[in-house]
C-alpha cells in the first residue's frame, strides 16, 4: 500500500496537520507524539452517529478503523495528567510572554550626594541586574551634581525590584522610582511644563527643541504668535522641568530665564495689557494650548 497522510489535530475545531502513514496503511504512535508531544492515542467522531470513537492502538501502533482512515479528522489523545501539566505550562509561559514585553523605563534617582559619579551609580545599581544607562544630572556653570540622576536597566524584573526598596548610595539613602509622568498618565502637564523668558524673535520652536533635548526627552515647544518674548517647553519627565527652573541659560548667545508655568490666568490682563484683542483673547490662545503663565519673569 502506497503512503499516505491522515489529518489530526489538538481539537476539533482547531487546523489539522498531515501525519503519514507506514506502508501498510497504519500509523506509528511515535509519528504522531513526534508532533503532538505526549499524545497518547487518537479518536474521531463518527459521522453515523456522532459519537467520539478511539482508534484502536496495538503496541505503538494505530490502525485505521474498518481499515480506511477516510477524511476525517482525528483528535488527539492525551493522559488527564499530561494535559493538566502541558495547560499549566501554556499558562505559565503565556504569563512569561507577557512579561517579556513589558519595557523598562527611565527611573529617577532622588538624593544622590554631591560626591557621586555615573561610574559609582553604575557600580552600585549593577549589583541589581544589568544596567543599560546612567546618568547624573550636573548644573552647566560649575560642573556640580544637582542631587539627582537617572538609571535604566535591561529587565523590567529588576526595575521593579529596584523601586521597591531604598537604596545606601555612598552613605547616603536615596529613593529610586518611576517619574511622576510616567508612574501616572493623568498627572497634570503644568508640573513638566517651564517658561523661558527673554527669548528673542530669531529663536525658533527647533532652536528651543534641540537646545533642550540635551537635558531631557522634550514633548512640546510653544512659541506665541504674535512674538511675545517668550516661551514654553514640556518635558516628559516632571523631575528634569523641575531641575532647570531658576537657571539662566544661554541660548544663542541670549541669557534666558527659566521658572515654573504656573496657572495665573487671574493676572493676564496686568502682564500683558497691549495684547491684540485684550485679554479674553490671550486667555483663549492658553486654554487651548493647554499652556499657563508663569507668575514673574516675563
Amino acid at each position: 500500500m502506497s503512503e499516505l497522510y491522515i489529518r489530526v489535530a489538538e481539537d476539533e475545531n482547531e487546523e489539522p496537520m498531515e501525519i503519514p502513514s507506514e506502508d501498510d496503511g497504519t500509523i506509528l504512535l511515535s509519528s504522531v507524539a513526534a508532533q503532538f508531544p505526549g499524545a497518547c492515542g487518537l479518536r474521531y467522531r463518527n459521522p453515523e452517529s456522532q459519537c467520539m470513537r478511539g482508534v484502536r492502538l496495538v503496541e505503538g501502533v494505530l490502525h485505521a478503523p474498518e481499515n480506511d482512515w477516510g477524511n476525517l479528522v482525528y483528535v488527539v489523545n492525551y493522559p488527564k495528567d499530561n494535559k493538566r501539566k502541558m495547560e499549566e505550562i501554556d499558562a505559565a509561559s503565556a504569563v512569561k510572554v507577557k512579561r517579556g514585553f513589558q519595557k523598562t523605563s527611565d527611573l529617577i534617582v532622588l538624593g544622590l550626594p554631591w560626591k557621586t559619579t555615573e561610574q559609582d551609580l553604575k557600580d552600585y545599581f549593577t549589583t541589581f541586574g544589568e544596567v543599560i544607562m546612567v546618568q547624573v544630572k550636573r548644573d552647566l556653570k560649575t560642573g556640580n551634581s544637582k542631587g539627582f540622576g537617572f538609571v535604566r536597566f535591561t529587565e523590567y524584573e529588576t526595575q521593579t525590584k529596584v523601586i521597591a526598596q531604598r537604596h545606601m548610595i555612598d552613605g547616603r539613602w536615596c529613593d529610586c522610582k518611576l517619574p511622576n509622568s510616567k508612574a501616572c498618565p493623568d498627572e497634570p502637564m503644568r508640573s513638566r511644563k517651564i517658561f523661558v523668558g527673554r527669548c528673542t524673535e530669531d529663536m525658533t520652536t527647533d532652536e528651543l527643541r534641540q537646545y533642550f533635548m540635551q537635558y531631557g526627552e522634550v514633548t512640546d515647544v510653544f512659541i506665541p504668535k504674535p512674538f511675545r518674548a517668550f516661551a514654553f517647553v514640556t518635558f516628559a519627565d516632571d523631575q528634569v522641568a523641575q531641575a532647570l527652573c531658576g537657571e539662566d541659560l544661554i541660548i544663542k548667545g541670549i541669557s534666558v530665564h527659566i521658572s515654573n508655568a504656573e496657572p495665573k490666568h487671574n493676572n493676564i490682563h496686568q502682564l500683558f495689557p497691549n495684547f491684540p484683542g485684550g485679554s479674553a483673547s490671550l486667555a483663549a490662545m492658553f486654554d487651548r494650548s493647554q499652556y499657563q503663565f508663569p507668575s514673574s519673569h516675563v
